[in-house]
């Protein structure tokens, strides 16, 4: 068993907040009082304009695939280090498009490796997804004979994890959409550009110029990883990004990235001279995704969306091995340790270590 504690439960810590925790799969994001946010603006001179919310966000190592967290023997119920190379992965990348002069993103401060402080922003309910390469969903359908995805044409006689000649951007819905006849009510729905630039309002976007700009940005930094990634000889092969308006110091609308970019939960990751030997090795959760398929009892209730309940219910029941989670970790830590230039320090004991951070020196916590 591995020394580390890992943090599994991150929706209970004493932070001072207004208005409840929203807990996602992952992270957990606590919005701060008014009072609280402008005194952290004013305190530590964020450059952001007076009024703006601010809320802690803390990553757990939880891990989730097909829709359902899981867990392992042992009472180990997270990838050890897995929140903090999501973090570090992220930043990263933010970094290196600040340096590309690309556009801003969420994050104004960084108090612990487990947390970020980020500003609220009017979030575009498009999921931007990019593919370099077709493999996962994407060639399942192709080899059942689609030819179609997203409003793109692929041409005939492409193979298995065989690389683009372009990015494509097949985007999907972010929550569930109400209300066009075109896009079905359902999270996580392919769309078209055309359903987005028909449907301004109902992705949130400011106006049609505003679409070829996400689409700009998802591409810009698409190339941006994947030329640092190339570096180190990984292939990046697909990623989604999210997006949202914030406004600037002079009271202009911007369009930022949000969320997480480029990191081994939202992209795909594979090892160059393993691709080059005609061989996947996966640094990224798809490995994860793989070991499940390949060691649950039955692989199709993984797959299989009309079998949800069953799902759900073995997500509950089905521990994962010790060695298997900490493979996965050495999977997370690993790629993030190559990607930020340096071993990744994991904490002994995160939650203990957040509390400190955020009493002492952020006065949040009573």
């Amino acid at each position: 068993m591995s020394n580390y504690k890992v943090l599994d439960v991150n929706d209970d810590l004493p932070i001072r907040t207004q208005g409840p925790v929203h807990s996602g799969k992952v992270r957990s994001v606590y919005w701060l009082t008014e009072q609280d946010s402008a005194r952290l603006i004013a305190e530590k001179g964020y450059a952001v304009p007076q009024g703006t919310e601010l809320a802690i966000m803390v990553i757990s190592d939880r891990i989730s695939a097909f829709d359902c967290i899981w867990q392992g023997e042992q009472g180990l119920n997270g990838i050890p280090g897995k929140g903090i190379a999501l973090n570090a992965v992220a930043a990263h990348w933010f970094k290196q498009f600040d340096a590309a002069g690309l556009a801003g993103n969420h994050i104004v401060d960084i108090p612990h490796p487990y947390v970020w402080i980020v500003r609220k922003a009017k979030t575009v309910k498009v999921e931007a997804i990019a593919r370099q390469y077709i493999t996962g969903s994407m060639w399942r359908d192709y080899a059942k004979g689609i030819r179609s995805f997203c409003g793109i044409d692929l041409p005939e006689g492409l193979t298995a994890n065989q690389k683009l000649d372009e990015v494509l951007i097949t985007p999907s819905t972010k929550g569930i959409i109400e209300g066009l006849d075109e896009v079905p009510a359902v999270d996580d729905v392919n769309i078209t550009r055309k359903n987005i630039t028909d449907n301004l309002d109902a992705f949130n976007f400011s106006s049609a110029a505003d679409v070829a700009k996400y689409e700009h940005l998802l591409v810009q930094g698409f190339n941006v990883i994947s030329a640092e990634l190339a570096k180190l000889d990984q292939i990046f092969v697909d990623t989604k990004f999210e997006f949202g308006y914030v406004e600037d110091m002079q009271g202009n609308e911007q369009l930022i990235y949000i969320d997480e970019v480029g990191t081994p939960d939202s992209s795909r990751i594979w090892d160059g001279p393993a691709y080059r030997d005609g061989k996947i090795i996966e640094n990224s959760k798809e490995g994860f995704r793989q070991l499940l398929i390949n060691n649950v009892p039955d692989s199709d209730v993984l797959l299989n969306k009309e079998r949800m309940a069953e799902r759900e219910q073995l997500a509950q029941d089905y521990k994962l091995p010790v060695e298997v989670m900490m493979h996965v970790s050495d999977t997370y830590v690993g790629i993030a340790s190559k990607i930020i230039g340096e071993p990744l320090q994991i904490p002994t004991d995160p939650r203990s270590e957040i509390i400190a951070v955020l009493k002492e020196q952020y006065q949040l916590i009573d």
